[in-house]
């Protein structure tokens, strides 16, 4: 019996493939980047997942390569670019899923902030930037404050999304905001001061589980490029199983269920406020992390819910691993990525630090202050995340990306 995967995150592949292998059933990998998995898949014994190349981008291919699996009694579409196509093809199919419109509203970051202000879950509301050429600073400070945060409303990776403080924040604006490939259009929000962290959930039924919590080291204003992540974050009991209560209380306004969720917040003076919901597993390492830090194969919960039954994890103890933290590696210029130095040299560091590369040498690198640009990820572990965030931030200190401005 078979489970599909249209497209995957980064990395999870090899813990998927595991977690599918002791459910008895196989995993079929529809892409149209094999590239993007060749690092897990040269990791995974021959014929462990069978990759069918397609054009994940023509809806019309992918349903009809889903057609020609037998026996296919699930599919897996945990990404933010195809999990709206993932739930359609699912209810089309007959297959066990979420309701498309959820996820529909989920990737819509206007509509959430409007539905939960209106639920009292969040203090304010979204402002449509219908214009953005014309928006000026007065329009802003009168509709949302300052600072404000301009963004796209179903962007990822922290593409498009603008702090505007000053009238120099506000003519970048306009200047980038110009050319860019949006998602969905652009919206306006108070800037949010405070950490930023992930909360890492699974909801079955309208029940939530927050298996933890990954902390962000962001880059310095004004970008919003995510650095260093750790988990789990070490929280007091009663401050947890408030912000647990909080989340399943935001994701049921959504009608959220039977699924992951990665839900960004920033903890502010008035405490917890919510950035985003992202229906889906953690990407870069989070899913690497609470694998080792809860020593437990958390994908396995990705088979349970594409089989349609309640996953484990909502019952499973859990924790007893290494906490886990790792480093995202930029290089400080754009161009090819010629080599990327210093690798031999981080097992000399503790924490057992590895490396997990997301780009080849030759790829072209044009965008440093968002997920684009990293080359790769460097982990660490360590008995807490502030360990491990030492441990992972010393180690790449020892590598360094090099690249050659493009021809």
């Amino acid at each position: 019996m078979t489970i599909a995967c249209l497209e995957m995150l980064s990395f999870g592949l090899a813990h998927l493939a595991r977690a599918a292998r002791a459910a008895g059933e196989r995993i079929v990998l529809l892409t149209g980047v094999e590239e993007l998995y060749l690092h897990e898949l040269a990791k995974l014994p021959p014929e462990t997942i069978e990759v069918v190349a397609v054009d994940t981008n023509d809806r019309g291919a992918v349903s009809q390569a889903l057609r020609a699996i037998e026996d296919l009694r699930g599919l897996i579409s945990s990404t933010d670019t195809w999990g709206v196509t993932g739930a359609e093809l699912a209810v089309e199919l007959g297959l066990p899923g979420v309701d498309p419109a959820v996820i529909r509203l989920a990737r819509d970051k206007s509509r959430v902030r409007d539905l939960l202000h209106g639920s009292r879950l969040s203090p304010f509301p979204a402002f449509a930037v219908d214009d953005v050429a014309s928006l000026s600073l007065d329009d802003l400070a009168a509709a949302v404050g300052l600072p404000a945060v301009v963004k796209d409303t179903a962007g990822t990776s922290s593409r498009n999304v603008w702090l505007v403080r000053d009238a120099e924040d506000l003519a970048r604006l306009h200047r980038q905001a110009a050319g860019a490939t949006l998602f969905g259009r652009l919206f306006a929000e108070p800037f949010l001061a405070g950490p930023v962290y992930s909360a890492e959930t699974v909801t079955w039924a309208g029940r939530t589980r927050m298996l933890g919590m990954s902390s962000r080291l962001m880059s310095p204003q004004p970008w919003f490029r995510e650095d260093v992540t750790a988990f789990p974050v070490a929280l007091p009991p009663d401050e947890f199983r408030a912000i647990e209560d909080w989340l399943g209380d935001v994701l049921a306004v959504l009608g959220y269920t039977d699924r992951f969720a990665h839900v960004e917040l920033a903890m502010t003076v008035d405490g917890p406020r919510l950035i985003e919901v992202n229906p889906r597993i953690g990407g870069a390492l989070v899913g690497e992390s609470m694998c080792r830090a809860l020593d437990v194969n958390v994908y396995g919960g990705l088979v349970d819910l594409a089989l349609g039954r309640r996953p484990r994890l909502l019952d499973m103890p859990m924790g007893g691993g290494p906490a886990v933290a790792f480093v995202l590696a930029y290089p400080d210029r754009p161009g090819d990525l010629v080599a990327v130095h210093g690798l031999d040299d981080i097992a000399r560091y503790p924490g057992r630090p590895e490396w997990y590369p997301t780009r080849a040498v030759g790829a072209s690198i044009e965008h440093l202050n968002d997920g684009r640009g990293y080359v790769g990820i460097l982990l660490a572990e360590g008995p807490t995340a502030e360990i491990a965030t030492h441990r992972a931030v010393a180690a790449a200190g020892a590598v360094r990306v090099e690249t050659r401005p493009a021809c």
